[in-house]
């Protein structure tokens, strides 16, 4: 507490919290990077009982991060796409991949839709932000503590023109459960589970500037 008892702890933690935000945008930025456009998702870390979101990442794990082999027909999909973007690189996607997997299920958590924006499609971003509101009104919260993240591999990938679509497979330890108003349990445990989830990322490999989006995320 400063003089005054202004918070400076306050502004220290929200400087910490931009230079993050900030970072990830610029990893997510780059033309051999990340984004979306594939139908519907559903909120990041919702399970049949509802979305289950909320983060604090602790990388504890490096995850597994195995290349397609170059010949599979999954290989040469990313080949076209690099012939498409000269820059575009399947392992820095990966890396934007598990940042932008550890943001969103954060500022989900949080109940960030500002933070949300620029990383989702349209569609996507409807779907979190309706799922965002409906648990405020609810006087819900939810957690999902990210204890690591144990593997990270392209599971699919799609090219139709320019427009590109990547399905990344996350294996991940986490804690998540839902709290109504009065802290009662509703849903998830408060144990760690192995969970699997499959996000689907697009951009156009022909336009600079956004970096992927997340198009759709489903349980694996």
């Amino acid at each position: 507490m400063g003089a005054g008892g202004f918070p400076i702890d306050l502004v220290l933690l929200g400087m910490v919290a931009a230079f993050l935000v900030l970072r990830l945008r610029g990893i997510l930025g780059r033309r051999d990077g990340f984004e979306p456009n594939q139908g519907a998702a559903r909120p990041v870390g919702s399970r049949p009982s509802g979305p289950v979101i909320d983060g604090t990442a602790e990388p504890v794990v490096v995850p597994t991060r195995p290349m397609p082999d170059t010949a599979s027909p999954l290989g040469q999909t990313l080949a076209q796409m690099r012939r498409v973007d000269g820059s575009f690189d399947a392992e820095h996607f990966l890396n934007g991949a598990e940042a932008a997997f550890r943001l969103i299920v954060t500022e989900f958590a949080a109940g960030n839709a500002a933070a949300l924006r620029p990383l989702l499609t349209d569609e996507t971003f409807a779907i979190f932000e309706g799922a965002i509101k409906t648990r405020e009104e609810a006087g819900e919260t939810q957690t999902s503590e990210i204890r690591s993240i144990h593997q990270a591999t392209i599971e699919a990938a799609t090219l139709q023109g320019s427009e590109a679509e990547i399905t990344v497979r996350f294996v991940s330890d986490q804690i998540s459960q839902t709290l109504d108003r009065d802290g009662k349990h509703v849903s998830g445990a408060d144990a760690v589970m192995e969970l699997r989830d499959d996000w689907s990322f697009v951009r156009n490999l022909a336009h600079p500037g956004p970096a992927w989006r997340l198009a759709h995320a489903r349980s694996a």
